[in-house]
């Protein structure tokens, strides 16, 4: 028998309801990349942007973009990732720099920005370096005093990516970057079909595997922002609660930190609900002006 609110398959309704609204799928170009974005909602809402983590890419926010229904709501391709363009090297100054030239393309006033790990560094990034341009800024589970954590990973690594001659078999190979341990199959089987694509030689990941880069460290980055900054801190993620104190004391202003319940680092894949319930409470509370 199936668990009541889910299918025969064991999706539940929310999941088969959030999927059911699917983006529109755009592309801009920004310093001579092609930029591919996903967007949701009304265009008179108010503007979100959805930055993804390293190695992943906009289809990440599937389940979670149509139920922020407040916002018009776009999640981007950084250069290197999902169906973006590749460039010869990558730094957080320009992926700050796709963010604020899909919003401009989009005509989002100020949007909110909001970044998952390495996507945080990049929210962060755009927040100093294009104060004018955004409303807010959020990060989700992005450590302090280290480098992006999935890109740690790939710099160590440092290979090509494995061909698969079925994009089954792809899937089964399916990671996460940090590794997180619980992850709904359901939530996991979208995202890492979207992850794949077809050569002649197989299935592969779409991301560039040369993505990695020194960057700036968040110490760096929080004393210089000047306007609304929050952080959600996953409960078995890497942000532990003296980590985000340490960060709240780097805010000129105040940093408000909400806590997700049993999230790993990644709660879109072992949480998502709750990462759902917490950013519609933030844009609830936060001004959209600005």
């Amino acid at each position: 028998m199936s668990r009541p609110g889910a299918d025969q398959a064991g999706v539940p309704d929310w999941l088969e309801r959030a999927l059911a609204i699917t983006p529109e799928h755009r592309d801009v170009d920004v310093e001579g990349a092609r930029i591919h974005y996903r967007v949701w909602g009304k265009p008179a809402l108010p503007g979100l942007v959805l930055v993804h983590g390293g190695a992943a890419h906009s289809g990440w926010w599937d389940h979670i973009a149509p139920q922020l229904h407040t916002h018009r709501v776009v999640a981007l391709d950084l250069s290197g990732h999902g169906d973006s363009d590749r460039r010869n090297s990558y730094d957080m100054q320009m992926w700050a720099r796709e963010v604020v030239g899909v919003a401009a393309a989009e005509g989002l006033d100020r949007p909110v920005v909001l970044g998952h790990s390495m996507g945080g560094w990049v929210a962060l990034t755009t927040g100093v370096e294009h104060a004018e341009a955004v409303s807010a800024v959020a990060v989700i589970d992005s450590p302090l005093d280290r480098q992006p954590p999935e890109e740690e990973r790939l710099r160590d690594r440092r290979r090509p990516h494995r061909r698969y001659p079925t994009a089954e078999e792809a899937i089964a190979h399916f990671r996460t970057l940090p590794a997180q341990d619980v992850v709904l199959p359901y939530v996991r089987e979208h995202i890492a079909r979207g992850s794949l694509r077809q050569d002649d030689d197989g299935w592969t990941w779409k991301f560039d595997p040369n993505l990695w880069g020194q960057r700036p460290l968040l110490a760096q980055l929080l004393p210089q922002l000047r306007g609304p900054v929050a952080l959600f801190r996953s409960e078995k993620g890497l942000v532990s609660p003296q980590m985000a104190t340490e960060m709240a004391g780097l805010v000129a202003g105040r940093l408000p930190v909400v806590d997700l319940p049993d999230a790993g680092h990644h709660p879109m894949l072992d949480q998502p609900l709750a990462l759902v319930t917490a950013v519609r409470t933030l844009l609830a509370v936060w001004p959209t002006d600005g």
